[in-house]
């Protein structure tokens, strides 16, 4: 991807995973990665946030029901279950040995997803506000 197809606030190389804020199970994926993650890999934006907001409308995505994780990388975007594994893929081990599920069609991988992903809310709750960074890992998320 060159500079010039990138989202406006990203850098070439830049990974960025966007979430629900406000989803307890999105926030809690949200801190795996803050703590699996130790070689900085991602960076996380809730598609709450004004940053979130602007990269799904660059996408041309809804800003106002999101229903799946995505990632942004060199390759473009990816939702749903590839995100997932992508992400996987690039965590270390035991993590990485889950992206294996990719050999797995991926209609099926996304109808389980989403099995999970429209349901999130009743499953496992949700926040009324937005999960926000601890000083600690501020720089794990973008800002401004």
């Amino acid at each position: 991807m060159t500079q010039a197809s990138l989202p406006p606030g990203l850098s070439a190389g830049e990974r960025v995973v966007l979430f629900d804020g406000v989803c307890k199970l999105c926030n809690g994926w949200a801190k795996f990665l803050i703590r699996h993650d130790r070689q900085h890999r991602f960076r996380l934006a809730s598609v709450q946030s004004p940053q979130g907001q602007a990269l799904l409308a660059w996408y041309g995505l809804p800003t106002d029901r999101f229903d799946t994780m995505a990632l942004i990388d060199d390759a473009g975007l990816h939702v749903r279950s590839t995100a997932l594994l992508r992400i996987l893929a690039r965590l270390p081990q035991p993590w990485r040995a889950f992206s294996w599920l990719r050999l797995i069609p991926r209609p099926l991988r996304d109808w389980c997803y989403d099995r999970v992903a429209l349901n999130r809310y009743r499953l496992f709750g949700r926040h009324d506000v937005c999960m926000l960074p601890s000083a600690d890992h501020a720089e794990r998320f973008l800002h401004d």
